[in-house]
């Protein structure tokens, strides 16, 4: 089986089978032994930025000589990003042989999608014995496949409206769910939140025991610059104190996303008697192997390629923009998922935008490009619709002089179309 066809037969077979439940997984993790009992390290739940935290324990651990194993999702462009191990994605042989040994058991227990994609992760990474397992939550948390997994220290990055529909429609609704990772005695590191979902997370952690270490509370990171080449912030927990760390990441948000990072992998360095350097951070920060986060594809023009796909992330991506870019009107590339509030979305969009370009993904949940155009059209911002997210960017970069930016995203599948024709046309 070829990889084109593997991922056509799985996304057929089984991405209909979608039930947020744990029996299934349950089932089908004892009857292939239980390979996440074997594993140890990192679970990260949140709205926005558990990829980027995800990834900079990834770099934190390796540059400590800590091997690893990396679990995220979605994938942009091929379905091996979802599996790296030592920060290496796996080859697809391996991952084909993995899910064909357990094929007979994904059938039985009718698993769904995500269910397959987490049990092979685990069983990769139990057999290649990494030291540090990090595993990204796929929705939510109480429900989701990779909750069976039990870590040494558990993250919520922060809590947005997002899955509304599935996870529900308040922030303290949404805290419940993503609260659900949290383990008796575990310790819990949180990111930045609002008070009430905060007051609800940590009623939970009280309950089972778990210490909880909180942003702007136990431990602190303040962003010193925040430039298109990097960004510098200040941190403090505790006795250590790490000044002008800088990061290959950009956007102010990040200072909090790496400073969550870093406050779970002292804790996690604390806990297993690991020798810390403070060089091994500093040298990991700037060196955190993540595309689609405010990636800098250009500077001349300035193309940024973003995954922001819900209010939550739009508004920090605006933010960042503002610093970065103070005063400008930027240039916009867009699709959005239509089950998300593109509305708002775009309206925030506008405030900065002198054109957007519209396209429609290829996922079947993408928003038609005439319903976005709507959007943009009620703010008065001039907009070009497109064929294709592909399209849309030969067209907007050609259409922008030296000193113009264009912002690309909307989704995560928007931006894995937009790297993947930037590749192509290199």
């Amino acid at each position: 089986m070829q990889y084109q066809e593997f991922l056509d037969h799985i996304y057929k077979k089984y991405s209909g089978n979608v039930k947020l439940e744990l029996s299934r997984m349950t089932g089908l993790l004892a009857d292939m032994g239980n390979p996440e009992t074997s594993l140890k390290g990192f679970h990260v739940a949140g709205t926005n930025g558990k990829g980027s935290v995800c990834a900079t324990l990834e770099a934190l651990a390796l540059q400590h000589e800590l091997s690893t194993g990396l679990n995220t999702s979605p994938h942009l462009i091929n379905y091996t990003e979802r599996f790296r191990i030592n920060g290496q994605e796996l080859d697809f042989s391996l991952i084909l042989d993995t899910f064909q040994r357990y094929e007979q058991l994904f059938e039985k227990w009718d698993a769904s999608f995500f269910e397959i994609t987490t049990a092979i992760a685990f069983a990769i990474f139990a057999a290649q014995k990494p030291d540090v397992a990090i595993i990204e939550v796929g929705l939510g948390g109480r429900l989701d496949a990779t909750n069976l997994f039990t870590p040494d220290v558990s993250v919520i990055t922060n809590i947005g409206l997002d899955h509304v529909k599935t996870l529900g429609g308040t922030l303290e609704l949404i805290a419940v769910e993503k609260a659900g990772i949290i383990k008796k005695g575990i310790p819990l590191v949180l990111g930045e939140l609002e008070p009430s979902p905060q007051g609800i997370i940590e009623g939970i952690a009280l309950a089972r025991k778990a210490p909880v270490y909180r942003y702007n509370q136990d431990w602190f990171a303040a962003i010193s610059y925040d430039s298109q080449s990097g960004m510098s912030f200040d941190y403090r927990f505790g006795r250590y104190i790490y000044n002008g760390l800088q990061t290959n990441l950009i956007g102010e948000h990040q200072a909090v996303n790496l400073g969550t990072a870093l406050t779970a992998f002292l804790l996690y360095a604390e806990k297993n008697h690991l020798a810390l350097s403070e060089c091994s951070i500093r040298k990991a920060l700037q060196n955190i192997n993540w595309q689609g986060r405010m990636q800098l594809l250009s500077t001349n023009p300035v193309v940024i390629a973003d995954g922001a796909h819900n209010v939550h992330g739009i508004t920090a991506l605006k933010r960042s923009l503002d610093k970065i870019y103070p005063g400008r009107k930027l240039k916009f590339l867009l699709s959005i998922l239509a089950d998300k509030d593109y509305s708002e979305m775009i309206l925030l969009i506008c405030s900065l935008a002198e054109h957007i370009y519209i396209a429609q993904n290829q996922s079947d949940r993408a928003a038609s490009v005439e319903a976005q155009m709507a959007e943009v059209k009620k703010q008065g911002i001039p907009c070009t619709a497109c064929n294709s997210v592909a399209e849309a960017l030969k067209l907007a970069v050609s259409q922008c002089t030296e000193a113009d930016v264009l912002v690309a995203g909307g989704s995560l599948y928007t931006v894995g179309e937009v790297l993947q024709a930037w590749q192509n046309h290199a």
